[in-house]
């Protein structure tokens, strides 16, 4: 039996990661990371945690009264990832920022694109 793919479904329920680090990215940077950054920023993050996924992602929040576009870089880590003791975690929750930042740091001084208002 043959399972096609779908164009859009609906997961009701979802386990959330055990951490996630957001970096406004195109908030700094003036646009979206590209596919070698995100490389980047995986071959940084691996040493510290082994498994990780990152999700580079144009975010758009519509409300009635306003609407807003960014440019966001999300890291998890599975709840598996992690360790027990809350104070390592809280450890390696520091790291991970701190290893966020550089990367996005050194993406922005390499590359920026200025931001214009309409």
């Amino acid at each position: 039996m043959s399972v096609e793919p779908q164009v859009a479904f609906c997961v009701q329920e979802s386990e959330p990661p055990g951490v996630e680090v957001r970096v406004n990215f195109g908030v700094f940077a003036g646009r979206a990371a590209t596919p070698a950054e995100i490389d980047a920023l995986a071959k940084a993050l691996l040493p510290k945690v082994g498994e990780v996924a990152i999700v580079a992602e144009r975010r758009h929040e519509i409300g009635e009264d306003s609407e807003a576009s960014l440019n966001q870089v999300r890291i998890e880590v599975a709840p598996e990832h992690l360790p027990d003791d809350e104070r390592e975690l809280d450890m390696l929750c520091g790291r991970l920022v701190e290893a966020a930042e550089n990367w996005a740091n050194s993406c922005i001084a390499e590359r920026h694109a200025e931001v214009s208002e309409p």
